[in-house]
């Protein structure tokens, strides 16, 4: 199966999955997301594949965020479906994948991009990792799991302050706060997931399916809290704030947002 912005090596029984656009820091756009979600749903499917490790081609950026001229000139509604069909398609798909996830975040996860490895089943982070989640730069909020995901992994506070300033954190302010699970060198981010997806795929692909569904069942309380977000996503596409900030994001300025 060959994709345009997906790259998949086997290196059975483990899976080494790309998010494969370079040039654009690996920005998530609604076709990577469609390809991501096949090439996984292939893998899956696939019983010689028991642990799938994913990342971003080259060394700046596992994913940079959300692609934003894709979407800058989307209503309320847009939004919304945006965002459902996001969270569906790729990020609440890894997340209930029976085949174990490993992101192996190298450089840039932002936006998007930390949300995808937030959907992973765990982070392995390289030392220059930066993670943040910076939408309300542009006048909106995650919209593809963020407010659910983050404040699960390292709690209330910290989360609304990541998500409030919007800004970044390095990989070992994420290991301290349980963003990720370990921290490597860059050169030796890609064997050190390997590893780790080798050990996984030596146990028991039924006992992994159903412990992972087991340990989910523990945060189904906050799936009102997914539709919250989709609806609230949805509503800043319609504000003056939104277009500011994305227009002042494609224009390469800062925003001077109207306000309330």
């Amino acid at each position: 199966m060959k994709f345009e912005n997906v790259l998949v090596t086997r290196k059975e029984p483990v899976a080494l999955v790309f998010v494969d656009r370079p040039n654009k820091l690996n920005a998530l756009n609604r076709l990577t997301i469609e390809e991501l979600h096949a090439a996984l749903e292939d893998l899956d499917a696939d019983p010689r594949i028991k642990a799938i490790v994913l990342r971003g081609s080259g060394p700046k950026a596992f994913v940079a965020g959300a692609d934003i001229a894709e979407f800058a000139g989307f209503n309320s509604k847009q939004g919304r479906q945006l965002a459902a069909h996001g969270q569906e398609t790729l990020f609440d798909f890894i997340e209930n994948l029976g085949t174990p996830v490993i992101a192996a975040v190298n450089g840039f996860a932002l936006g998007g991009g930390l949300e995808l490895a937030m959907a992973c089943h765990f982070r392995v982070a390289s030392h220059n990792a930066r993670m943040g989640l910076p939408e309300v730069s542009l006048g909106v909020i995650p919209g593809y799991g963020g407010t659910q995901r983050l404040p699960q992994l390292v709690g209330k506070g910290r989360a609304l302050e990541m998500i409030l300033t919007g800004g970044m954190i390095e990989a070992e302010k994420a290991l301290e706060y349980g963003l990720v699970n370990y921290v490597t060198a860059l050169e030796d981010l890609e064997g050190f997931c390997l590893k780790l997806a080798e050990k996984i795929a030596k146990n028991s692909p039924v006992a992994l399916l159903h412990a992972i569904k087991a340990v989910n069942a523990g945060f189904r309380s906050n799936e009102t809290g997914y539709q919250a977000e989709i609806q609230a996503f949805g509503d800043c596409f319609s504000t003056a704030d939104f277009r500011e900030g994305t227009t002042a994001f494609l224009e390469k300025r800062r925003p001077e947002f109207p306000g309330k």
